[in-house]
């Protein structure tokens, strides 16, 4: 049983329209009942919704990159969460670094608050997602991502623990939202992996309402030779690395005002103001 449900449909903005609205019952997000069906805009482009899934891309979309490929992997998102992912930030900060720390720097940030909307980008297995939504249990929270594995598997977390969400697959780089329309954003990891960081960067603050609230968790460019050489190897594998300076440098020209950076080794929590 989930833990809130809501009746408050989601509304979203066709990509393939101008001015095309597309309404998404509430009940989508009621996980521990499967929903299937299609949705439409005002102007009639329809999409499928299968297990609760929301597939704005369906079969059009092409990896651009080894590290979008990868993602697309059913392995890729068995092993993510629970050995990746799990295992990483302690990894690479050189400190035990668990959950709750991560939760409650999200918390610092977000500030979230019960019935707000709230969107989860990139969001793999959707361990933000459920993170905020410990803070906030009724807090409103799409959690997006292109990959249809990843998707699933956020599903089952989700359902697992009890949380309503709505499960998006949309492209980062255009996203199906309004202008202004959302209280608040996180990102966990994703930003190193995506073909145009700015591009989303901008896309997020566009839809974020003023002063709204960015939290997001990424990895830096190291000062060891040894690791550059690593990350060179693998930028050619679609990732991408900064120096502390140059990630503040994009969020500022995406028109975010950089609150407060925390740095441990190589990750960095990032607490950006929709300025």
């Amino acid at each position: 049983m989930s833990k809130t449900t809501s009746d408050t449909p989601l509304i979203l903005q066709s990509l393939k329209y101008d001015g095309a609205t597309i309404e998404v019952p509430g009940n989508v997000s009621n996980l521990s009942e499967s929903f299937n069906g299609t949705v439409c805009s005002n102007k009639g482009d329809e999409y499928q919704i299968k297990e609760n899934i929301l597939d704005l891309l369906g079969e059009e979309y092409e990896a651009k990159s080894l590290a979008e490929y990868s993602n697309k992997w059913d392995t890729t998102a068995s092993l993510y969460e629970d050995v990746w992912r799990k295992n990483a930030v302690s990894f690479l900060s050189g400190e035990k670094f668990p959950w709750d720390r991560e939760r409650e720097l999200m918390e610092q940030c977000l500030r979230p608050r019960e019935n707000e909307l709230y969107l989860d980008i990139g969001c793999s297995t959707a361990l933000y997602t459920r993170l905020l939504l410990k803070q906030a249990p009724k807090a409103r929270v799409i959690a997006m991502d292109y990959s249809m594995s990843m998707l699933k598997k956020a599903h089952d977390k989700c359902q697992e623990e009890g949380y309503p969400v709505f499960l998006l697959r949309s492209d980062a780089h255009e996203m199906p939202f309004y202008r202004g329309t959302l209280d608040g954003a996180v990102c966990g990891g994703t930003l190193n992996e995506l073909r145009d960081p700015l591009k989303v960067l901008f896309e997020t603050r566009r839809i974020l309402k003023n002063n709204a609230r960015f939290f997001i968790m990424y990895l830096l460019k190291s000062e060891a030779w040894y690791l550059r050489l690593a990350q060179s190897a693998v930028q050619t594998g679609g990732l991408n690395f900064w120096t502390l300076d140059e990630s503040k440098e994009l969020f500022e020209r995406s028109s975010f005002k950089v609150s407060n950076i925390e740095r441990h080794g190589l990750v960095c929590f990032a607490c950006l103001t929709a300025a």
